[in-house]
């Protein structure tokens, strides 16, 4: 470990990385809240419409988590059926719209707050065809309350200079809605089905990547599991997904010691109320092989500074021959990158290009 790796941090530079935090735990906040809102009045307007496609979504989703059906597997063919015709699977032929390249999460975020439909640069090159180099096309999937190019604005054009075909998708609610990823995981695992099949049909890969920040990390575990996706993936590698859910600071725990007060957070939120430890969606998927399948490398990058997934350790899957667990503070000690910006960080982003391609892994630069 080099020196900058074992130095601590001068004073100076902890009460900086403090009000970083704290910045982006108040962008975490209020994107929060005003997701909490606009996943509402979604679910209104879904409810006081039963014809639309959402809301049959939605019931393909409930069923999928039928007690009766404690797999999900038979489910899983009808949210994928039901949103066949999302917006994640774009039939036109031009090009999505792309949104300039960032360094940082919060330009990022605020850009797709206006431009919500945006790709990041390098993304959706559908005309892309994979080399011997890099024969596995990249998937980039994004986190709750997120949206690609919020997440994906520095990684997407970085992968695709090192030679790599790039991909990303919107999922888990409306295309206009600029916080996604709000709606039932298992819905939006059908959602990631048809995308990668797009991806595979547009290539030509028999198999893709699979690069995903926080829910982006943990649901397409359920479709490698439950759809069928564990044949039509190579790897997964994860940025501080809670896979054995948060707490969300004691919010989650708080919100189950209430009455009703789980319900209300589910409904408004589905996928955050399937994300908190204990829920009955964690339980299901991490039963039996824990969630994972023999044929698919699995990859995770944890912060110790992640202030949504708490602990950090809840990212960490059961150490195996195909899976491997990292921290960033590991390779760079002094590392202040948090939940929100690590998709940002380039120790981080070191680490998911060794995970695409270890056979010219690099120690990360700190």
């Amino acid at each position: 470990m080099n020196g900058n790796a074992t130095t601590p941090l001068r004073p100076r530079d902890r009460r900086r990385a403090r009000r970083r935090r704290g910045l982006t735990a108040g962008a975490t906040g209020l994107a929060v809240a005003l997701g909490l809102g606009l996943a509402s009045l979604a679910r209104g307007h879904a409810e006081a419409s039963p014809a639309s496609p959402a809301s049959h979504g939605t019931r393909a989703a409930r069923g999928a988590q039928d007690p009766a059906d404690g797999s999900g597997r038979a489910a899983g063919k009808a949210v994928r059926t039901a949103y066949a015709g999302d917006d994640s699977v774009p039939a036109g032929a031009g090009p999505d719209p792309q949104g300039p390249e960032q360094t940082d999460f919060s330009s990022a975020f605020g850009y797709s707050l206006t431009h919500p439909t945006a790709a990041p640069a390098g993304a959706n090159d559908w005309s892309c065809r994979p080399g011997p180099a890099h024969p596995d096309p990249v998937v980039l999937v994004h986190g709750t309350f997120e949206n690609r190019y919020a997440n994906w604005a520095a990684l997407a054009p970085r992968l695709k200079r090192a030679g790599y075909c790039v991909y990303a998708l919107n999922y888990g609610a409306a295309e206009a809605a600029p916080l996604k990823a709000t709606g039932d995981i298992v819905a939006s695992a059908g959602q990631l089905a048809a995308f990668v099949d797009r991806v595979r049909t547009s290539t030509g890969a028999a198999k893709v990547d699979l690069v995903g920040h926080s829910q982006g990390g943990l649901m397409p575990r359920y479709y490698i599991d439950r759809l069928g996706g564990a044949a039509k993936v190579a790897r997964l590698v994860a940025l501080t997904p809670p896979n054995h859910g948060t707490t969300f600071d004691g919010m989650g725990l708080l919100a189950r010691a209430i009455p009703g007060a789980g319900l209300l957070l589910g409904a408004s939120c589905p996928a955050c109320e399937q994300q908190i430890v204990g829920s009955d969606f964690l339980r299901d998927l991490n039963s039996g092989t824990g969630g994972t399948s023999a044929g698919v490398d699995y990859t995770v990058i944890a912060t110790v500074h992640d202030q949504v997934v708490t602990p950090f350790t809840s990212s960490y899957l059961t150490p195996g021959a195909n899976i491997t667990n990292h921290t960033v503070q590991t390779y760079c000690l002094t590392n202040t990158s948090d939940h929100l910006d690590i998709s940002y960080d380039p120790a981080a982003a070191r680490l998911v290009l060794n995970a695409l391609d270890s056979a010219n892994a690099e120690r990360p630069a700190c």
